[in-house]
């Protein structure tokens, strides 16, 4: 519980800082200052820490990287989560581009959310975005996650103008033969990834783009501490969220922590403040000391970020560093 009362239940640990894509919005064009391994959370390490986290009442753990599913050990990580008394939700985000091979196996050790992140349906201005070939593997990892039942499988789009704004209406259309959760991410500013306001697309936008084709369009019911407003036309098999983090900031509901790859836990995605929690484990903290560090920079949470315009002028770690 922070100072203003916010119950924080959702955490995010980051498995690496590699990624096998190198997209435009997340990783510097020229890549990244990778952290030796030493200085990394090992396996026992993110399983102490998750335990930790767990018995104060986190009940839901994310999975993030760089790309979660190049971490070798992945699958026995679930496996050990799956394990921990009081949590619910065990769930990864990835880039798909492994998702068909290793799915099978992280859901029999217990994973049971995912997201997938893809910015385009258009083959050749997907390898532009990300730098790299892999569009098939996704689209596979995509069906094969709904072959095994997952649902709703959520997409994650990072909508940019002049990259992917004209294909809004048709990431609604692929919702409709399957049950999947396409969430439009208004695009946010992070080191390095040439943020600027005239590429970010609002949501209202969006929407009023949508509801032009289809004005029968529904809004959905959502959780308090949901950072997605959900909409659904009517009769298709999936839905679509949005992620409003610049335009309307949801931060007074805010449940979510972040330990990065390097084990500093940073209570806000936006915030430049980290504490590390490998130092302290690593020096012998007892369990009641670790406890207590991870009260004291709860407790420091702030109301609400920066604003759009005061995070593009902030410090702060690349998205690939900081993990989702």
């Amino acid at each position: 519980m922070d100072s203003f009362g916010r119950q924080h239940n959702y955490l995010r640990i980051s498995l690496t800082e590699k990624c096998n894509l190198r997209c435009q919005y997340c990783m510097p064009e020229e890549g990244v200052q990778l952290t030796p391994k030493s200085e990394l959370l090992t396996t026992q390490e993110i399983i102490t820490l998750a335990r930790l986290f767990v018995k104060e009442g986190v009940d839901k753990i994310r999975l993030t990287g760089g790309e979660p599913l190049i971490r070798p050990d992945v699958v026995d990580i679930v496996g050990e989560l799956y394990k921990l008394e009081g949590l619910k939700t065990i769930a990864v985000t990835t880039n798909g581009i492994n998702l068909t091979r290793l799915l099978p196996r992280l859901k029999e050790a217990g994973l049971n959310a995912i997201n997938i992140s893809l910015d385009t349906l258009v083959p050749a201005k997907f390898e532009f975005i990300v730098r790299r070939k892999g569009f098939h593997k996704v689209m596979e990892g995509i069906h094969k996650a709904t072959e095994l039942g997952y649902r709703p499988v959520k997409v994650n789009c990072v909508v940019m103008r002049g990259f992917n704004e004209d294909e809004v209406l048709d990431f609604v259309d692929f919702t409709k033969d399957l049950p999947l959760d396409v969430r439009f991410i208004e695009y946010m500013p992070f080191d390095g990834n040439k943020w600027n306001f005239k590429k970010m697309v609002s949501y209202k936008e969006m929407l009023d783009t949508i509801k032009q084709r289809w004005p029968e369009l529904e809004k959905l019911p959502c959780e308090t501490s949901s950072t997605a407003k959900s909409y659904k036309v009517p009769h298709f098999q999936g839905q679509i969220s949005f992620i409003t983090s610049m335009s309307e900031h949801f931060c007074g509901s805010c449940n979510r922590l972040r330990i990065t790859a390097d084990g500093n836990l940073k209570v806000c995605l936006f915030g430049n403040s980290e504490v590390s929690l490998r130092d302290h484990l690593r020096l012998g903290a007892s369990e009641e000391e670790l406890i207590q560090i991870i009260g004291a920079a709860v407790g420091r949470k702030k109301k609400q970020h920066a604003g759009m315009f005061n995070i593009s002028r902030m410090k702060n770690r690349p998205m690939v560093l900081i993990g989702g």
